[in-house]
């Protein structure tokens, strides 16, 4: 076991579950994005993006229409940062593209999926701001290509299909062998490699705490699992 000054060395993953009362949606519960519209999915697929121009120009236009640009940290994310301030937090794992972790005032957010605030080009790997890709479609470009090299521009995100970076999971799997603690907040923990974070601390001796609204697939393996409202609860859970 690994020991943080006598205090449980602790980290955290998140998945869209935390961020809902801050007014986006999740994907997979009863009222997600995907559970309302399968189809939905096809927009989070890169060959689908890649092939079909008019899914590109919708997934630029749900982008300037994001809830991510007006909606506010919550209590779940602020328990996050207080954790951290008191020196408890070992890592902030996040399948969030949202940037609430950072907005609530988090140091050091490790982001698996990426960023919506960031966009690349598949063709050339440039990156550059989202806000001025946005800026472009507001003026009327409905798929803005690359400016570097006429390439086909994404958010910085992973969709399916899409390897993860190799050095983030790897950071990201330190983070779920290094800590006493692992807590999975707000995920389905379906998605891999995520997921796999939390058996992965939990054979390494870490204890596991899943809170989320709906069952997972590694509710057995955990030592507690909590199923009331994510930013009722939360603080009270890491200030035990």
């Amino acid at each position: 076991m690994h020991e943080n000054n006598g205090r449980a060395s602790i980290t955290v993953l998140t998945g869209a579950g935390i961020s809902t009362d801050s007014g986006i949606p999740d994907f997979r519960g009863p009222t997600g994005v995907w559970t309302r519209d399968p189809a939905a999915q096809q927009l989070f697929t890169l060959q689908n993006y890649v092939a079909d121009p008019e899914l590109r120009r919708l997934s630029w236009r749900n982008r300037r229409a994001h809830a991510a640009w007006t909606a506010e940290p919550n209590a779940g994310h602020h328990a996050l940062v207080e954790l951290e301030r008191a020196g408890r937090l070992r890592a902030l794992i996040t399948q969030n593209i949202d940037g609430l972790h950072q907005r609530a005032g988090s140091r050091s957010v490790i982001e698996l999926h990426g960023t919506l605030y960031g966009v690349q080009c598949l063709g050339c790997d440039d990156r550059t701001e989202m806000s001025a890709a946005l800026a472009r479609v507001e003026a009327g470009e409905e798929d803005p290509p690359c400016l570097r090299c006429g390439g086909i521009l994404k958010s910085a995100t992973i969709s399916f299909g899409q390897q993860l970076d190799t050095a983030v999971l790897r950071r990201a799997q330190e983070a779920a062998l290094g800590c006493t603690e692992f807590f999975a907040v707000g995920t389905s923990l379906t998605v891999q490699p995520a997921a796999g974070l939390a058996r992965l601390a939990a054979r390494n001796g870490a204890r596991l705490v899943i809170v989320n609204a709906e069952p997972t697939p590694y509710d057995e393996l955990a030592d507690r699992v909590v199923r009331e409202p994510i930013g009722q609860v939360l603080p009270a859970l890491l200030a035990g």
